[in-house]
């Protein structure tokens, strides 16, 4: 295993969240690191001006706005035409600000999950809250009882399930992790293939940590490595575009779970159900807009 830990995060203007995420780096790991920056076309400069102050950070455009998943797998791709052979790498959003010894926690307990492919640390909200990052790969009833009464009551017994909050904190295999911030092992990803470049945003993690457990894959949460996410900062730009991608991929995510000629009358249905709640969800948005 090389020394060096290879970070993998992907830009797209992330402004001043950049600086804070390459600040706080130093103090999550006691390994030296180098940082891969998959630029998905920033026009703000801060990528440019963090190779200027960071020697330990790259740059490496992938040509165009191609979504999250797909800049990973490119920048994980290039990470092997170079020769990076680590048997773990770090993925992560811009956003993240790094708890102190986070990364070295998260090393620590794959250490002690020899099956696990991705582990994923506790992850807090700006207001000092305990987002929800470990939970079920969702369910047709689950799921779709989240999807439908969450907006409504969001402490429904659906939605409260699957985000698994009447779980204390505790290190566990789970179905899936919050794609923010991963420690992932190489030759798993690179066995389910990666991201699946169907999904431009939300989603690509439910499917990539359902794929890995169908392999026979563990994703764990590692509660006693912490971090921070500012993660208004990518949905805040865009409200409506946001809400429209995410039940585009979560009815990729539910149709490829139910598929066959007998199951298009459920596939419709979602379709139409998911369509419906879009346009209340953005409807309210454009509301909260003209608010402001």
């Amino acid at each position: 295993m090389s020394d060096v830990l290879p970070v993998v995060t992907v830009t797209y203007s992330p402004g001043p969240h950049l600086e804070r995420f390459l600040a706080s780096l130093s103090l999550a790991t006691e390994r030296p690191v180098s940082v891969l920056l998959a630029d998905n076309g920033s026009t703000d400069g801060a990528p440019q001006a963090a190779l200027e102050r960071y020697p330990n950070v790259r740059l490496f455009s992938t040509g165009a706005n191609l979504g999250y998943g797909t800049a990973v797998n490119r920048a994980v791709a290039r990470l092997a035409e170079e020769g990076v052979a680590d048997e773990w790498f770090i993925v992560a959003n811009p956003d993240v600000q790094w708890g102190p010894g986070s990364i070295d926690a998260l090393l620590g307990a794959a250490a002690r999950w020899p099956r696990a492919a991705t582990l994923g640390p506790l992850i807090r909200e700006p207001d000092g809250s305990v987002y929800p990052s470990a939970r079920h790969v969702p369910s047709l009833i689950r799921g779709g009882m989240h999807a439908v009464i969450g907006p409504v009551w969001r402490n429904n017994p659906w939605s409260t399930s699957y985000r698994q909050q009447h779980l204390e904190p505790s290190e566990r295999p789970v179905g899936w992790l919050s794609g923010s911030c991963l420690l992932v092992r190489r030759t798993a990803f690179e066995q389910v293939g990666g991201f699946d470049e169907r999904y431009f945003m939300y989603f690509e993690d439910v499917d990539l940590g359902d794929r890995l457990h169908k392999a026979g894959w563990l994703n764990v949460y590692v509660p006693s490595a912490e971090v921070l996410h500012h993660q208004a900062h990518s949905t805040g730009r865009d409200p409506i575009g946001h809400l429209a991608a995410h039940h585009k991929s979560t009815y990729i995510f539910l149709a490829d779970r139910h598929s066959g000629w007998w199951r298009a009358p459920l596939r419709w249905a979602m379709r139409a159900g998911l369509a419906t709640r879009a346009r209340l969800l953005a409807r309210r948005a454009r509301r909260a807009e003209g608010r402001h």
